[in-house]
């Protein structure tokens, strides 16, 4: 996939930015036993814990989004960046849960913000025919951050502890001070904001409702899975710390693999074919771990090709940043893209809660059955919008 020299320099460092941005969201899921410990949390109150960034997530996204339309994209990028490197060295230094809770609500802010401005500047950036493959390969920082908080929290924080881990995870505001130095990131603002009555007009409301709940869907089937899932295999499925670092980063690359190849599958038969398939094979994964993960545990084997489904099934949140690029125009499209899908991240406040509740009612089968009914929801839901595959960037004004 080649591409001019400024191309990649924007990839590169939207790339770095979204790995650590997500790293940093993540993180949490692989520490929350020792904070849990230390902070005296009860069971609900990790669940909440878990969604608070998520939440917040929504109100960065709104902010951040509209501020690079108005303001310039390298300037924002820039931004969210050191906020939700500064959310972690807050929780890493945090004496209370409160304290805690307020640094990772700073994460959220953060991490909201990033995503649209990254995706936007790539879109913008690549030619229409390969979007999709670029959009895939952006958000590829996505299983490469859940695995470096895989390493880091299995391996890593039972050494140092998890206070040390969050303060050096606030290291990552250095790409942003690399990225404020380059000359190579847009920094223009968006074209002059088109009124009310236009957006109104050119349907920008109903294509901004649907979007938003595909990614709900799509989003929730991540989060209601992955958020406990560490806790699952270590605890429910007693697996040792290496076989549940192994479980784990076998769905990340399994997701590295269907994120980079659903961008070629989008840009070739259409983002909906894509996300309608990736979806069942993402349900089809859940429904066996659901209701046969007793006699799967005793079959590595299968297992292991078991999580590397449901890891290439997730690969289709790679196809949000084209998706969300085409649907919206330039005009808006940063504050567009990122109100969609941070707000759809943001209803993630109650995942946890939800899956806590479902596995309380009816153990593992109920708690994967979330999730499950989410993929379905997903790759139907999907077919509501038009198919974008290779259009040029839409404009209210010619």
């Amino acid at each position: 996939m080649s591409a001019p020299r400024s191309v990649g320099r924007i990839y590169l460092f939207a790339l770095l930015g979204w790995t650590f941005d997500f790293y940093d969201l993540v993180l949490l899921g692989f520490l929350r036993d020792p904070v849990a410990r230390d902070l005296h949390l009860s069971a609900t109150g990790q669940a909440w814990l878990l969604g608070v960034a998520l939440g917040t997530s929504g109100l960065g996204g709104i902010v951040a989004g509209a501020l690079a339309d108005r303001i310039g994209k390298r300037t924002m990028l820039v931004w969210t960046m050191l906020i939700y490197s500064a959310g972690s060295l807050v929780c890493g230094l945090a004496p209370t849960a409160w304290a805690f809770v307020a640094g990772r609500a700073i994460v959220g802010l953060g991490v909201g913000g990033e995503w649209a401005i990254g995706h936007g500047m790539l879109a913008e950036a690549v030619d229409p025919s390969r979007r999709g493959r670029w959009s895939a390969a952006l958000q590829s920082g996505e299983p490469i951050g859940v695995a470096i908080a895989a390493v880091v929290g299995y391996l890593i924080a039972p050494i140092v502890g998890w206070r040390a881990v969050l303060v050096g995870s606030s290291a990552t505001a250095l790409i942003a001070l690399a990225a404020r130095r380059s000359v190579h990131l847009p920094d223009q603002p968006a074209p002059a904001p088109a009124s009310l009555r236009t957006l109104v007009h050119a349907g920008v409301g109903r294509r901004f409702g649907q979007a938003w709940l595909l990614g709900v869907f799509k989003l929730g089937t991540y989060w209601t899975c992955y958020t406990w899932l560490p806790t699952f295999l270590w605890h429910e499925m007693h697996q040792a710390v290496g076989r549940s670092l192994a479980w784990i980063l076998t769905a990340q690359v399994g997701q590295l693999f269907g994120m980079l190849a659903f961008g070629a599958v989008s840009d070739r038969f259409g983002r909906r074919p894509a996300f309608a398939v990736y979806s069942a094979l993402t349900a089809c994964a859940l429904a066996i771990l659901a209701f046969a993960w007793r006699p799967l545990s005793t079959q590595p084997a299968l297992f292991w090709l078991t999580m590397l489904g449901l890891g290439v099934g997730s690969g289709c949140t790679g196809g949000f940043g084209a998706l969300l690029a085409e649907l919206f125009p330039d005009e808006i499209r940063a504050t567009a893209m990122g109100a969609t899908y941070n707000l759809a991240r943001a209803a993630q406040l109650v995942a946890p809660v939800v899956v806590q509740a479902a596995v309380a009612r009816a153990g593992l089968a109920g708690g994967l059955s979330v999730p499950l009914v989410l993929a379905l929801a997903t790759g139907s839901w999907v077919w509501v919008l038009p198919e974008t595959r290779g259009i040029a960037l839409p404009r209210l004004r010619a």
